[in-house]
């Protein structure tokens, strides 16, 4: 039996001693093969036993996917080179860290998670800081005390913080496990003017998110959607101030939407719908229905109207006269009214982009948008889901590649859901692509010169997931001299919660930040990996709405491998942890 001495320290600050068994002949020579890299156990410094080539200890076992993984790929030694290949790991805290009564929630069970992060190689943080906590008092009343008490601690266990300046309401929407309204305030103006919300051609209003028919109208006391952003952005700049300046914050996502996406509240789960429904149209309200007419009549339809004919929220394609083979999307009338949908959303979002901009101009910090994963539906000729959400993209228009150009005016980055999904996940019935559709979204993005990062739509723990995950980030694998040829700047993994942290989940969730980190450890300066924060600059000069809409012509998307490189394992790498487990378990 042969003895190591690995120089990672434990979390007690002793070295851990690991030996390693002569194997059994029945075992695969692979794993014998195998050289373990050891990490950190439980902090209690105890001896640990290599069985079959993977760490099991009676504590915290090691992952095995990193080994099985990296079994015949030749492991690189220089590490400037490698750090090209780096990938930020977020991890989203819950919604519910400040509570609807603005008080930090288990402020100790909250720090012991976040050093559990910090130890797993995770970079940065993700926040939602609300509008319907911060501004609930009143107009102009904020309250940011229990946001700054959060800021500290996060501060304190040495991890950075992308934050999103959330306009938008919590529950409704899938994964949402708690509510937290828009100010009472708004709500009170709702009662007599629900107008100021989204609403579909049967008149339900979704409460979620001002409809964007209100953004320069001043129905708040005098001030405009828009302005109340600006202002709630300044109070934020204002207030935290001393956390900007020192580092701690390094993005700030701009909540454009429902969830915080850029775009409409078409499929919501409070108004019935369920998977896979191709959801409804949200411009009913009347200010979005005088727009529509005022520009129908200057371009001399005054006869077309919104449709009436594109179904309710659960229906299938076919079922409609909209969206049916060669149904009313693919008539003139049909392409006027979707432009003017899509193009609605792209305005949106430029302007209150270009407030953020002016607001945080100077700070050391990214601006960022996200975009949602709409993927069920998009093999139909149709992609009715997605034009209902405002991504008017079909076979032969892009949808998403004028939203990477507006956002390169600002120097934003593309944020995309649904990186963890595949195809064969989903029914056929559903014409689901999740894959295509990353792939489509993501080279616009690389296209239009403009940082992409992700999210996962759903929480996964899987290998599955993640292997999906980093094929994604790194789409044509790692280059061992160098930046790879493609590669997204970060993952936000969804989400830090008692199911994560659980032993098997948490050891494969520590291989993943690994392979996300190109097998690199932790590296605090964002130079080496070529993501520099650097002073936000000014937007630059609006865009002609021409000038975006030639970026509906279709391009062929870059090349994606079949499967990643840096792989945390498969069905084997299961397997063999299951097995970890169990022997665990016998020892306790």
């Amino acid at each position: 039996m042969t003895s190591i001495m690995y120089p990672k320290l434990g979390s007690l600050g002793k070295r851990i001693r690991f030996h390693q068994l002569n194997l059994p002949p029945e075992v695969p020579s692979v794993y014998q093969l195998q050289k373990v890299r050891a990490r950190e156990v439980n902090g209690l410094g105890q001896s640990c036993v290599l069985l079959f080539g993977i760490r099991s200890s009676f504590g915290n076992p090691q992952a095995v996917a990193s080994e099985v993984s990296t079994t015949e790929r030749e492991v690189v030694n220089d590490g400037e080179k490698m750090l090209a290949n780096y990938v930020l790991v977020y991890v989203m805290l819950p919604l519910e860290v400040i509570t609807i009564d603005n008080v930090l929630k288990n402020k100790d069970m909250l720090e012991k998670q976040l050093k559990e992060l910090r130890a797993a190689g995770v970079d940065r943080v993700m926040l939602d800081v609300w509008w319907g906590i911060v501004e609930s008092k009143g107009p102009k009343q904020y309250n940011w005390t229990a946001y700054r008490s959060l800021f500290q601690l996060i501060q304190q266990c040495g991890l950075k913080l992308q934050v999103v300046m959330s306009f938008h309401q919590c529950g409704g929407n899938v994964g949402d496990d708690v509510t937290i309204p828009l100010p009472q305030w708004i709500l009170d103006v709702g009662e007599s003017n629900p107008d100021i919300f989204y609403t579909n051609r049967a008149g339900n209003r979704n409460k979620e998110y001002l409809t964007m028919g209100v953004d320069n109208r001043p129905l708040f006391e005098g001030r405009t959607a828009v302005e109340i952003y600006s202002d709630y952005m300044k109070s934020f700049r204002e207030n935290m101030s001393d956390f900007l300046e020192a580092g701690l914050i390094t993005e700030i996502e701009v909540g454009l939407g429902p969830a915080g996406e850029l775009r409409y509240p078409s499929f919501t789960q409070t108004q019935g719908w369920v998977f896979p429904g191709i959801g409804e149209f949200q411009c009913y309200d009347k200010y979005l229905k005088e727009e529509f007419k005022e520009v129908a009549t200057s371009a001399g339809h005054p006869e077309w109207d919104l449709p009436d004919n594109a179904g309710e929220y659960n229906d299938t394609p076919e079922k409609t006269e909209f969206f049916k083979s060669k149904g009313t999307y693919l008539t003139e009338e049909g392409n006027f009214f979707l432009t003017w949908y899509s193009n609605k959303l792209l305005s949106h979002g430029d302007q209150i982009l270009d407030e953020a901009n002016k607001v945080f101009l100077g700070c050391k910090v990214k601006l960022a948008a996200k975009v949602a994963g709409i993927h069920w539906w998009y093999k139909d000729d149709n992609h009715a889901a997605e034009l209902t959400t405002g991504y008017y993209n079909l076979k032969d228009r892009d949808g998403y590649r004028p939203i990477a150009r507006m956002l390169c005016r600002h120097y934003a980055i593309l944020c995309f859901t649904c990186l963890e999904m595949r195809d064969s996940e989903h029914s056929p019935d559903t014409k689901s692509g999740p894959e295509e559709l990353v792939q489509q979204v993501l080279s616009g993005g690389w296209r239009e010169n403009i940082e992409v990062a992700g999210e996962n739509a759903l929480s996964r723990y899987d290998r599955a997931a993640y292997n999906q995950i980093l094929l994604n980030v790194r789409p044509n694998g790692v280059n061992k001299n160098g930046p790879p040829k493609l590669k997204m700047s970060g993952l936000t993994y969804l989400r830090l919660s008692d199911d994560l942290l659980d032993t098997q989940n948490f050891r494969i969730f520590r291989t993943f930040v690994k392979k996300m980190h190109a097998d690199q450890d932790y590296c605090p300066d964002p130079w080496k990996y070529n993501s520099p924060i650097v002073p936000l600059q000014r937007s630059k000069p609006k865009i002609p709405i021409e000038y975006l809409l030639e970026a509906t012509e279709p391009l062929k998307p870059f090349p994606f491998d079949k499967e990643t490189d840096m792989s945390v394992g498969g069905a084997l790498a299961d397997f063999l942890d299951n097995l970890t487990d169990k022997i665990t378990s016998i020892f306790k």
